[in-house]
């Protein structure tokens, strides 16, 4: 008969479902791998779940660096399916994303970890409306987001050192990031991959953006442990 050996490594490879928030409960998924250096918090856009395959690959290679990792639904099961217009809504995003960075702070297993978080499409523009004022996010990044949907005068408020990746392939929101990145204060990076669209379908520009990612969360989880 085989034995089978549980290693650290192997159990911080099964996720954890958990519900975050008590009167409101946003379901999400833990991993907090051996040794974390901090814990990336994503932000979905329009669209997007926690059980996207585009963020999961994304957190599983954050993970395989180091880097805990929290994928939650910003709205529950009942707001999408009465109002799909709230994916929208920037400031009930960003209170959610304070929700969940709040509770991670005060759990057994994160609350050692620095938070981050990763943002793409409107959840971008919600992860530098929660950030702002901030001290305690280590750092941010936006993939093919919406920043400036955040709004100039609290762009100038962030303080965490902030990562912008764009696809070459769309302008216009090229664009919109370019004008968002003139309105911040904090240590900032904008990094535009060739051939790219906005949602990184190829593996390849996706892989690239893990990259990115992966290098400015631990650099600046670096600078402040």
């Amino acid at each position: 008969m085989a034995i089978w050996l549980v290693t650290p490594a192997m159990l911080a490879a099964i996720p954890r479902f958990v519900s975050v928030g008590s009167g409101l409960v946003l379901e999400a998924t833990l991993h907090v791998p051996s040794l974390a250096r901090g814990l990336v918090i994503f932000a979905h856009g329009s669209g997007s779940a926690r059980f996207s395959l585009y963020n999961n690959h994304v957190a599983a290679r954050l993970r395989a660096d180091g880097l805990a990792t929290l994928l939650l639904d910003l709205l529950t099961t009942e707001e999408e399916e009465e109002d799909r217009r709230l994916v929208f809504n920037i400031d009930l995003l960003a209170s959610r994303l304070r929700l969940a960075t709040a509770w991670a702070a005060i759990q057994p297993d994160t609350c050692h970890l620095l938070p981050c978080y990763f943002g793409a499409s409107t959840g971008a523009a919600a992860a530098f409306v929660a950030g702002a004022d901030n001290p305690r996010i280590a750092a941010i990044v936006s993939r093919g987001g919406r920043p400036d949907l955040a709004g100039e005068e609290v762009l100038a408020r962030v303080t965490a050192p902030s990562l912008l990746i764009v696809g070459g392939r769309d302008e216009v929101v090229t664009d919109l990031n370019l004008i968002a990145f003139k309105h911040m204060r904090c240590r900032r990076d904008i990094q535009i991959i060739p051939k790219a669209g906005q949602s990184f379908e190829e593996l390849s520009t996706l892989n690239q953006v893990v990259t990115l990612a992966s290098i400015w969360f631990r650099h600046h989880l670096g600078e402040k442990l």
